[in-house]
């Protein structure tokens, strides 16, 4: 008897070597065929990460440099697009499946960016950047500032107003309304004067003399500066970039001053607006009510609307 007891397990022994317990379909009651069990093969990683590569050859881009340009002057540079392989490829194994919609893009940045660039004034952003920019310049109109302030709100607009000195030190609670609202404020000289046509100590003293009041109101030194009229020289720019501050004109202009009405200044904006465009208003009548309207035809065009730095970034 003892003998055959041994005979048994030898037997057993032999058995369990040649039939592997995972093969056994009660014991694991069938895992080994759940999806999420099933291991990616080597040849459908392969073919998705050789999928995610030519997607790359169609989706990467180079980056812009920042540059002087003839024309247009300082312009800012805009950062390039990259698949970004593994990370893909990683979501790819996680979904089970190629999906286009998986794809990680990362933003790389310009060998040369808007800050490495020298003093020159700026006119517009990038020309395939989908955004504008509205600057305000403010020297008269304080009865629109308010109502002009609620439509940005209302519309979630943050926009940029270069403020004369003299005006900002006698207003110094719109200042304050404009700042908590989120806006960008520039500078736009002392009194509104000729700047090109200026020596160099008072062109100094007018940038000075104005950021110093808006800063005592604000707690914040401009870093943008709009020169009155758009009159500026090599002198009036090399000054402002001495103090920090980049020379802010326009692509765009509105000519609200000479008092169109609201279809004629919608009309001019429409014909002109562009991918980085600066559009320049004041707060005047047309402005204030037509306001809401210009907005809502940029947006309809296909344009963001944001504050200079934004415009000016390498962002896309």
């Amino acid at each position: 008897m003892k003998r055959l007891i041994i005979q048994i397990g030898v037997c057993l022994l032999l058995a369990g070597a040649f039939f592997p317990v995972a093969a056994n379909p009660f014991k694991y009651n069938n895992l080994e065929l759940l999806p999420e069990a099933i291991p990616v093969s080597n040849s459908e990683e392969d073919r998705w990460q050789k999928e995610i590569h030519e997607q790359a050859q169609h989706l990467n881009e180079k980056a812009d440099n920042a540059k002087i340009d003839r024309v247009w002057k300082k312009m800012p540079g805009r950062n390039g697009l990259q698949v970004n392989v593994e990370a893909s490829l990683s979501k790819m194994k996680q979904a089970g499946k190629f999906d286009k919609s998986l794809l990680v893009m990362e933003q790389i940045p310009p060998r040369i960016t808007f800050g490495d660039l020298p003093a020159a004034p700026v006119y517009r952003g990038h020309p395939k950047k989908n955004m504008v920019t509205l600057l305000i310049n403010v020297a008269w109109g304080t009865e629109n500032i308010p109502s002009i302030l609620n439509t940005l709100r209302k519309k979630n607009v943050k926009a940029n107003f270069f403020i004369e000195g003299k005006w900002a030190s006698q207003h110094s609670d719109l200042v304050k309304m404009i700042q908590e609202e989120g806006h960008t404020i520039g500078n736009h000289a002392y009194n509104h004067p000729d700047m090109k046509r200026l020596a160099a100590a008072a062109n100094r003293e007018q940038i000075e003399q104005t950021n110093a009041i808006i800063k005592a109101i604000t707690g914040e030194t401009p870093k943008w500066f709009a020169p009155p009229s758009g009159s500026f020289n090599d002198q009036v720019v090399q000054i402002a970039a001495e103090l920090d501050m980049e020379t802010v004109l326009w692509s765009v202009d509105t000519i609200d001053w000479q008092k169109p009405t609201v279809p004629v200044m919608i009309k001019r904006v429409e014909e002109k607006v562009h991918p980085g465009a600066m559009i320049l208003m004041h707060p005047t009548d047309v402005v204030n009510n037509g306001l809401d309207e210009l907005i809502e035809m940029i947006k309809q065009k296909g344009y963001k609307i944001a504050a200079i730095d934004r415009l000016l970034s390498e962002q896309r």
